[in-house]
């Protein structure tokens, strides 16, 4: 690889790196739905080279609109290339602005491509003895690379000087025009020599020398003696005046008329504050982040003040406001504090711990707020070597109770629930909690941004957090909280309970503008956060033993597995390894290709797997593998480990503002994804138990989304089926079969139960086909009949589309707001794949409300009206999980399906079944 000599000249194809990073994935937009992809590649591409080479010269060139000089010599030129794509057209104007903020020379001049631009500066410099660094992926530049002139490929990560060159394409650089002239170019539509491909054309260079050779002596050709080159001569006759034309196409220009010298293109000083409003218009929270931390705008806030543009295409303004952070050592510190928190109409706490395990982690110190800039820390608990006296933990705590446990100072902070947690180990109580950042942020726009507070900070106050690595480090040396001085550790902590009361002062004034979504947080989203904290802490029981005793079961059925797939292979191979996987299956067995993955590679991912499944019995193996596997590991082997040693439980967490729609998510362990449609994923319910004197209560909504599917649609069909408790599957299957509902089959219901949750998911017919195993001719038949039988639905689905299209977002039942960024994409995959979310959501969404409301209720009854005879464990999908006493069961089970039947009123009964059992898989 050749050297790049210091500082040299760089000149940037902008426009190969435009429609390479467009391209290319991930395909990025922002939470408008505008395409940034392209944008993000080419000043990803830019900024790498500004790191590496710090040019002090430099251009990034673009072709301009219209046509070249190339158009009016061959009027077919490029003539088959669509237009550009409208999302790509948008982006042209943002990455613009971006370059220019850059400090980096623009250059489009009409009549000539950027090649042309590049190849007439690159020359005149190297004539200079300047070193010339060109960025493309353009193969045709290669014609320019001189002992001056060096092409790099940041993209592929190569550089290509005259003998890269000479290696790569098999001629000199000074040959490359002629290579390109006899082998054509389909992409810019050069016709070339017919027939002439690589080999052919290397091998008349060889021999020739050069296309003019070939063209003033054509008999030549004979005498080299290649495949054939008898037939050369009359070909090469033939087609002289194509061949001419070809080379005179791919020749690039290198007497465009500049306005200005290569010594003129200098790198100049960046625009930081145009660059951070761009960053925040196309939402690069990294670069973003990377500019307010530099503190190198002039426009500062404290610590800085930016301007940017939020999802509401309103420009926010952070108004500069001066800081005052204390930390609280002593007991006149801590007294003056607590009367101006006691005072405060609102105050922000949050808590510094030792562990992210809220059952573990151990409380270090609190910040406090009261006004936007006025913040302090109290630390209780840091202990590194020469660690200043702090208060005595259990004094100040004590001083602290009855301030943290008054309803009516109003808190608000940031995942207040891993705080209620947190002091609950502490004996303390929180109440009087108002508000909550992440929750608020949730509501407002669920996809808008991650929703913690490092991102919230950036995206709508345009302030960069001091990040917890900043102060803590990283990996295995990364210091707990107690272990970090106090010199950095209170700026961290207090800054954390101020940026939350500012983002607060912020997220609410938005969120009152919608009335609808206002209650969503206050009637939902903020009274079950208490719920989830207890339900959390309370944790579940789980049988250790018979865990291992399926785990080891598990590990007998999946050898035996491994046996019958070395058996089908003919040898031993990883089953877990795609590579292995690759040449068994593509190369070895011969399998079909379904997909490839983003290199190039036969795919081995499991929808490969599940189509070669129906055909060969191995990757139903392999599948069937890797499905235990993950048993076995994920939940088996590991649910044991997670046992807490204080409580002999199993400890999940829930997270609020994970999922799009509103649904709870939990991990460690993930309560949602144990799978149920198995034999083996049912038996593992069978190890969450109940403890002596008391059975597992499983209450769930009956077909929900169905239900709700009915009240939305206000279709008569689904609404009489559901008011006359009829079995929703059957009655489908009558009306799509055209059968008496007394005589549908287990068959015909079981296809009319695939169609009723298909299609509210969006499934085309070529999916029901899939699933069903029919021809896609009769699961589009099912489709239509169903929607002749039921036409509200498909009107719903009509309108539904629509006002998603027009609003931008589409509502559950109690107004919560999914934004579709994709539902205008010019991308027909990403479009239908917004429209099918559209259809969906507002079901899965108000199915989502409706459990929480549930739990709200069920939880206020367990407060208010029960002694301990039941508790709320676990919460999956549309399921509530319940300890029970037995004495009480059957008229506790009685009570709870009540209370869950009257979490919303709609059009058809809302009901909810409920089992019992000594452990969760009995209760169903």
């Amino acid at each position: 690889m050749p050297t790049i000599a210091d500082n040299p000249l760089v000149l940037v194809d902008g426009s190969s790196y435009l429609y390479r990073a467009y391209y290319a994935p991930p395909h990025l937009t922002n939470s408008k739905g505008e395409a940034t992809g392209a944008v993000y590649g080419v000043v990803n591409m830019l900024r790498s080279l500004l790191k590496q080479y710090s040019p002090s010269h430099i251009a990034v060139v673009f072709d301009a609109k219209g046509k070249t000089f190339r158009n009016d010599m061959y009027s077919e030129y490029k003539a088959q290339r669509p237009p550009m794509p409208d999302d790509l057209r948008n982006q042209i104007e943002p990455l613009h602005r971006i370059i220019k903020a850059l400090g980096l020379p623009l250059i489009s001049i009409p009549g000539v491509e950027a090649d042309d631009v590049i190849g007439t500066i690159a020359t005149q410099a190297s004539k200079d003895g300047r070193n010339v660094l060109i960025s493309t992926g353009d193969k045709d530049m290669a014609q320019l690379v001189d002992d001056n002139v060096t092409l790099i490929n940041t993209m592929t990560d190569t550089i290509l000087g005259p003998d890269e060159v000479t290696t790569k394409f098999g001629v000199r650089p000074d040959r490359i025009i002629d290579l390109l002239a006899l082998m054509g170019d389909k992409a810019d539509n050069i016709p070339g020599l017919p027939g002439v491909g690589e080999k052919t054309a290397l091998a008349l260079l060889i021999g020739a020398g050069s296309v003019a050779n070939i063209l003033s002596d054509p008999d030549a050709v004979v005498a080299l003696g290649f495949r054939g080159s008898k037939t050369m001569p009359t070909k090469i006759r033939d087609n002289a005046k194509a061949l001419q034309l070809s080379y005179e196409l791919a020749t690039i220009k290198l007497d465009v008329e500049l306005e200005q010298t290569w010594q003129a293109l200098e790198h100049q000083p960046a625009d930081n504050d145009e660059l951070i409003k761009c960053f925040g218009e196309m939402e690069f929270k990294r670069w973003l982040a990377e500019l307010l931390d530099s503190g190198s705008s002039s426009n500062q806030m404290s610590p800085t003040n930016k301007t940017i543009t939020n999802n509401d295409d309103e420009i926010v303004v952070a108004e500069t406001i001066e800081t005052d952070y204390s930390t609280l050592l002593t007991t006149d510190d801590l007294n003056a504090w607590l009367t101006q928190l006691e005072q405060a109409s609102l105050i922000c706490i949050d808590t510094e711990t030792t562990s992210l395990d809220y059952m573990d982690a151990q409380l270090v110190g609190l910040s406090f707020a009261v006004k936007a800039g006025k913040a302090a820390y109290l630390p209780l608990g840091h202990d590194y070597l020469d660690a200043p006296v702090q208060l005595d933990k259990a004094e100040t705590l004590a001083k602290l109770k009855p301030l943290l446990e008054n309803p009516k100072i109003k808190k608000v902070g940031q995942n207040l629930k891993y705080d209620v947690a947190i002091l609950a180990n502490e004996g303390i109580e929180l109440q009087g909690i108002e508000f909550d950042t992440m929750l608020e942020s949730y509501v407002f726009n669920s996809v808008a941004s991650r929703h913690n507070m490092d991102d919230l900070a950036l995206k709508y106050l345009g302030h960069k957090t001091i990040s917890f690595e900043e102060i803590a480090g990283k990996g295995a040396k990364q210091l707990t909280f107690n272990q970090i001085p106090l010199e950095t550790a209170s700026p961290y902590a207090a800054e954390d309970a101020d940026i939350t009361l500012r983002l607060h002062q912020h997220l609410w004034t938005r969120l009152e503008k919608s009335p609808e979504l206002a209650r969503v947080f206050t009637d939902i989203e903020l009274p079950v956060l208490s719920v989830l904290s207890n339900m959390e802490r309370g944790g579940v029981l789980i049988d250790s033993m018979l865990l291992g005793q399926q785990s080891q079961e598990l590990e007998q059925k999946i050898h035996k597995l491994e046996q019958q797939a070395y058996e089908i292979a003919g040898d031993t191979f990883n089953l877990s390894s795609p590579k292995q996987l690759q040449v068994l299956f593509f190369e070895k067995l011969g399998y079909p290709i379904i997909k490839k993955t983003p290199k190039g590679a036969p795919s081995t991912a499991e929808e490969v797997l599940v189509e070669l499944a129906l055909d060969y019995p191995l990757p139903k193996i392999i599948l069937e593998h890797r499905s235990l596997a993950k048993l076995k590991s994920t939940y088996t082997d590991k649910l044991p480990l997670m046992v807490n040693g204080k409580t002999g439980r199993v400890h999940t967490s829930y997270h609020q503002a994970n999922a799009a729609t509103g649904r709870l998510s939990s991990s460690d362990p993930n309560l949602q994804n144990i799978p149920i449609r198995t034999e083996e994923g049912r038996r593992i319910r069978q190890a969450f138990i109940a403890p002596s004197g008391r059975k597992m209560l499983a209450a769930d909504y009956s077909q929900i989304e169905l239900r709700i599917m009915a009240h939305l649609s206000q279709d008569r069909g689904l609404l009489d089926a559901f008011a006359a408790n009829k079995d929703i599957h059957r009655a489908t299957a009558a009306e799509v079969f055209d059968v008496p509902f007394e005589a549908v089959s287990t068959e015909q219901r079981r296809r009319a139960k695939a169609v009723n949750f298909g299609l509210i998911y969006g499934m085309s017919a070529f999916g029901l086909a899939k699933q069903l195993d029919i021809a896609r001719a009769e699961a589009q038949s099912y489709i239509d009949t169903y929607f002749a039988r039921y036409p509200g639905v498909k009107k719903y689905m009509e309108d539904t589309r629509a006002e998603a299209a027009e609003q931008g977002y589409v509502e559950t039942l109690f107004g919560r707001r999914l934004y579709l960024p994709e539902i205008k994409a010019r991308n027909a995959m990403r479009r239908q794949a917004a429209e099918r979310a559209a259809i969906n959501a507002p079901m899965q969404g108000t199915a989502a409300d409706i459990i929480k409301k549930a739990m709200i209720i069920v939880a206020h009854w367990i407060a208010t009206e029960t002694n301990g005879e039941i508790n709320m464990i676990m919460q999956v999908h549309d399921e509530l999980v319940f300890e029970v006493d037995e004495a009480q069961a059957e008229t506790l089970k009685a009570k709870v399906c009540e209370l869950m039947a009257q979490a919303a009123q709609i059009d058809v009964p809302l009901l909810a079944e409920a089992g019992l059992g000594d452990n969760w898989q009995q209760a169903h």
